[in-house]
């Protein structure tokens, strides 16, 4: 058995910890190995429901490698890495009536009360988590690129969209221009064709990742618009087309997803780049005088 997993007793029994895992050894990782990991990552859905034959073809890999990777990670075969993905897509796919079935279920003596601490603990979690990882250095370089631009195009769809709506607010109150591409009548597309090189984007998804969004980041980078991702993986399709990226990954209660990390993130960048300004505005008005 190829197995990688070294000291590690564990093996990953849940997608979240699975995905972090692979993100830690992604490095490390034989060339074929790490390309089907990035395509598993990616494609979750696809590796749910696909057959070995389907996923390899999918992944440009021969099927033994998914085997390889599976004994890589610990795991007794591929069927058992692959159930990961499927009770990850069982997750997901609950109805917000059968999450809160299971609420129900849960014989909670105080059920207001728990569903209240459940929702505080997953916030703080993803913050703390957030605080941990995020480098200072990589959200400076974001700043620079951010505070440079004419204007900032705001991308977002579906869950991910409360956090573009925020900035468009804060980024109105600061004075900073920008245009969330975000419309009733279907002109998304078009209105980010007016960004150009001057200009810069921040784009949001988290898996499953929203197709618009993502066809939206990768035409702006394609015209070298710089484009600023926040989204969940090192994987993430988004991180191919960014200029710099961030990765959130917020801790869920009951199947429901905390924002609370992704929100800290966007009410930081707002304030971040008016300072910025302010302090290049201020250095230049010096240079004047003297």
């Amino acid at each position: 058995m190829d197995n990688g997993i070294g000291t590690q007793t564990k093996v990953p029994r849940d997608f979240e910890s699975l995905r972090s895992n692979i993100i830690e050894r992604k490095n490390a990782m034989p060339k074929r190995l790490a390309q089907v990991a990035a395509f598993a990552l990616g494609n979750p859905d696809e590796i749910a429901f696909g057959t070995t034959a389907s996923i390899a073809a999918a992944a440009e890999v021969q099927p033994s490698t998914l085997v390889r990777l599976a004994h890589h990670l610990g795991y007794e075969g591929f069927s058992d890495l692959q159930s990961i993905f499927r009770e990850r897509l069982r997750d997901r796919t609950l109805s917000y009536e059968e999450r809160l079935v299971t609420l129900e279920r849960s014989g909670v003596e105080n059920e207001d009360a728990s569903i209240l601490s459940g929702f505080l603990s997953a916030a703080s979690q993803s913050v703390n988590k957030l605080a941990a990882t995020i480098e200072t250095e990589a959200f400076a370089r974001a700043v620079d690129v951010l505070a440079a631009a004419e204007t900032i195009y705001l991308i977002a769809k579906r869950r991910s969209y409360p956090l573009t709506a925020h900035m468009a607010y804060a980024f109105s109150k600061l004075n900073i221009r920008h245009q969330i591409v975000a419309s009733p009548n279907g002109i998304d597309s078009e209105i980010a064709r007016f960004a150009t090189e001057k200009d810069a984007a921040i784009a949001a998804s988290f898996s499953p990742y929203a197709a618009e969004s993502l066809s939206q980041a990768q035409d702006l980078a394609s015209r070298n618009v710089p484009v600023i991702a926040i989204t969940d993986s090192a994987f993430s399709p988004l991180t191919a087309c960014a200029t710099h990226w961030f990765e959130v990954a917020e801790t869920d209660f009951a199947g429901f997803r905390s924002m609370s990390a992704s929100m800290a993130l966007v009410m930081a960048l707002p304030v971040a780049i008016a300072e910025r300004r302010r302090k290049a505005a201020a250095k230049a008005d010096k240079t004047k005088m003297e």
